[in-house]
């Protein structure tokens, strides 16, 4: 079938194969259509356009019954949605609206999709609506109320400022010197019976119950450029067992010197006994001591490495007793030296602090 194009016509399909807010569908039937008018047959037209030629012969043929019109989409079969963007807005609004006093009364402190559906009903948003309609256009709009994110604020309000100040030592520490990052984990003594190993098609499995057989308390000290870990375990975490572990780390470096990051727990402060005061007067005030803000505890590098220790020693370790424990940990930290040990790639790089001029600029 020969198809025979007007100048207007011609000038329409080459404006929608050139146009850049045509669809794809669009671009491709005019251009199937200009083919067609060349001459050429429809295998010859499919093999050019890389399609069937089916898909030409369909095209070429509405275009001949009804022209441009027949290039358009015929309306799809089925009813029309019965629940436009309006109901849609108002699902959402509903679903993701604080809990009412009124629900708090009756102890409820979030909803389930009946609750949105007899909300909307309620509201007079539709007549009615099913618990499966709710459902498909909350699951349509990637909404799931009843999952949450843990987010903790910081309310320390030199948080920029420390952040700043402990990014700077990870990135540009101070010559001859050592940064070195501080703190605890409490670990738990736990036994289990054996697990049962994986096999193709089937997971580890592990026996729920376990007994508890003691505590220890990993003092760590992270040297944030070397990648080596110091660390003591004992039975508690006081104020003299970390001025312990400092007396080790200033044997271990008895010259220059040492940046200390630590967060905000008690101990970690001077205290009644200006503890750090007294230590530095013992060792020609070479330890300066950083703190990160509150609730920032990503900001100390050792948390990386306990992360590590969790993994690797503690979350499939089965120990019988506290000493068990202490043994594994002690030989992990010896592992992590001789064979493991590497700086942590640091890329966060800080906050940019707003300075006078910088604020006059951007009010101007």
């Amino acid at each position: 079938m020969a198809v025979k194009l007007t100048p207007d016509v011609c000038t329409e399909l080459e404006r929608r194969v050139r146009a850049g807010t045509a669809t794809q569908r669009e671009a491709g039937r005019a251009r199937i259509i200009l083919r067609c008018a060349g001459g050429d047959s429809a295998e010859a037209v499919a093999t050019a356009l890389s399609t069937s030629s089916t898909r030409v012969e369909r095209w070429r043929g509405r275009f001949l019954r009804f022209g441009l019109a027949g290039l358009e989409d015929r309306p799809r079969p089925g009813h029309p949605p019965k629940f436009g963007p309006l109901v849609h807005a108002e699902l959402i609004a509903i679903a993701c609206e604080p809990i009412k006093p009124s629900e708090k009364e009756k102890g409820l402190s979030t909803r389930t999709i009946e609750d949105i559906q007899q909300e909307a009903i309620r509201l007079k948003t539709v007549e009615s609506i099913s618990w499966s309609s709710v459902q498909r256009i909350l699951a349509g709009l990637d909404l799931k109320p009843h999952h949450d994110q843990q987010w903790l604020h910081s309310p320390d309000p030199q948080f920029r400022e420390k952040v700043n100040e402990i990014t700077d030592l990870y990135l540009h520490p101070p010559p001859d010197s050592v940064v070195i990052s501080i703190d605890e984990k409490p670990m738990q003594a736990l036994e289990r019976r054996p697990d049962r190993p994986a096999a193709p098609g089937r997971p580890r499995r592990r026996e729920f119950e376990y007994k508890r057989r003691g505590t220890q308390t990993l003092i760590g000290g992270f040297e944030v450029h070397t990648g080596r870990i110091h660390g003591h375990c004992g039975d508690t975490r006081t104020a003299d067992d970390l001025v312990g572990f400092m007396e080790e780390l200033a044997r271990i470096h008895p010259t220059g010197d040492v940046h200390v990051i630590m967060d905000n727990l008690n101990i970690h402060h001077d205290g009644p006994g200006e503890r750090w005061t007294k230590f530095n007067e013992t060792h020609d005030q070479r330890f300066i001591f950083h703190y990160t803000p509150k609730h920032a505890s990503w900001v100390n590098q050792i948390e990386l490495f306990f992360g590590i220790l969790e993994r690797r020693c503690l979350r499939d370790g089965n120990f019988s007793s506290k000493e068990e424990l202490r043994k594994a940990v002690l030989a992990f930290l010896v592992y992590w030296n001789q064979e493991r040990a590497h700086p942590f790639r640091w890329t966060f790089t800080g906050y940019p602090l707003q300075s006078g001029a910088e604020e006059l600029k951007r009010s101007a």
